[in-house]
């Protein structure tokens, strides 16, 4: 028994799970690595061969550095825990008229948890991933998640619903590294191939990257039932039919197949009236938001307008706001508008570095200007 402890890997078999689980092998931890098969895109009827995480490649990809290096390695089918809970609300959150982000829903309900439970079953004292982020212990106790120092990469943003069991056992090894460093190293352990290996940015049940394809597919007569619906504008005035409120998003610019002779953009979608506004740029910028579904990280409570930098999209800059907690929600007033505000998608609170906690952002947000 390594004196570090012992360590489940979460090995996808791309470049980042890989180095990590070779990087804590190599500071002493007893290593075993494990793939989670996720999905079967072959039964979505996808046009597409199965890419990413779940396919056979990957699967030896994963189990070949394990063996080289001398871990054990393990292939778990999730299949039914992911399908039913993170593909059902995918589908749900669209036809609600909000856009939804899977990845942070797998994350927070399924993987860790999948995790964290096979890792009691081998008698492991940690859990590790591939994300690039931080862990660490508070002075106040509390575990906080923190960003990378590759802030082109961070994903601290889609792990802010882990939960402080989870995150007490949890290591991110490749949180002080940038991904020149990591791909570096994947050359040094001997991978030169995974090292130039490409990567996925899409859902890993998507991978075509059509999600309307999607939701055609998988929700029976879809297109027959929100088929000519009416585009309005801010005044409630229609503009046009559309092909289905759960087909659009807020901020969608392209694809609207409507010609009002200047750039337009999806402001609001009302799934029980099947309308979707449409305004200009200066629309999608928004004073206040509520946000719900809430889990704190950093401190077990806010306080009554607390400062925080609030990222609304992952790839978002953050904007300075304060955080109003009110019942089991919270009311965010930013200092200027942020645009693009959209239901369903994550609204994470930071404090320099550091990951407060985050939530689901409402349909019910107040909107104002």
């Amino acid at each position: 028994m390594s004196r570090k402890g012992k360590v489940l890997v979460a090995m996808s078999g791309g470049i980042d799970s890989t180095v990590a689980a070779l990087l804590l092998h190599k500071e002493g931890y007893e290593v075993v690595g494990i793939t989670m098969k996720t999905w079967d895109y072959a039964a979505s009827g996808g046009s597409k061969k199965e890419t990413g995480c779940c396919n056979l490649d990957s699967f030896n990809d994963a189990r070949q550095a394990a063996v080289e290096h001398g871990f054990a390695h393990y292939i778990l089918d999730i299949r039914d825990e992911f399908g039913d809970f993170v593909i059902d609300n995918f589908v749900e959150e669209y036809l609600a008229g909000r856009t939804p982000n899977p990845c942070v829903l797998c994350n927070t309900h399924i993987k860790w948890r999948a995790l964290l439970k096979r890792a009691d079953a081998l008698n492991c004292d940690f859990i590790a991933t591939g994300h690039y982020a931080k862990v660490r212990q508070h002075e106040n106790g509390r575990f906080v998640i923190s960003k990378a120092v590759d802030e082109t990469k961070d994903q601290s943003y889609v792990l802010w619903g882990l939960q402080q069991d989870l995150l007490s056992r949890t290591l991110l090894p490749l949180g002080g590294f940038r991904k020149t460093a990591i791909r570096q190293l994947a050359h040094d352990f001997g991978y030169p191939a995974l090292a130039k290996k490409s990567e996925s940015y899409e859902i890993c049940f998507v991978p075509d990257n059509d999600y309307r394809g999607f939701l055609k597919r998988n929700v029976s007569g879809l297109e027959e039932r929100v088929a000519g619906g009416n585009f309005i504008d801010q005044q409630g005035r229609i503009l046009g039919k559309h092909k289905g409120y759960p087909f659009y998003t807020i901020g969608q610019r392209k694809g609207l197949d409507i010609a009002l002779g200047k750039p337009v953009f999806v402001t609001q979608i009302d799934p029980d009236t099947n309308t979707v506004t449409l305004g200009d740029e200066e629309d999608l910028s928004k004073k206040e938001m509520r946000v719900s579904k809430l889990n704190f990280i950093k401190y077990e409570s806010l306080k009554h307008g607390q400062e925080a930098t609030t990222k609304i999209r992952y790839k978002d800059a953050g904007s300075l706001s304060q955080l109003y907690p009110e019942n089991e929600s919270v009311r965010v007033t930013f200092f200027e508008n942020a645009k693009g505000i959209a239901p369903g998608q994550s609204a994470v609170f930071y404090e320099g570095e550091d990951v407060i906690g985050g939530g689901i952002i409402q349909r019910e947000s107040f909107y104002a200007k």
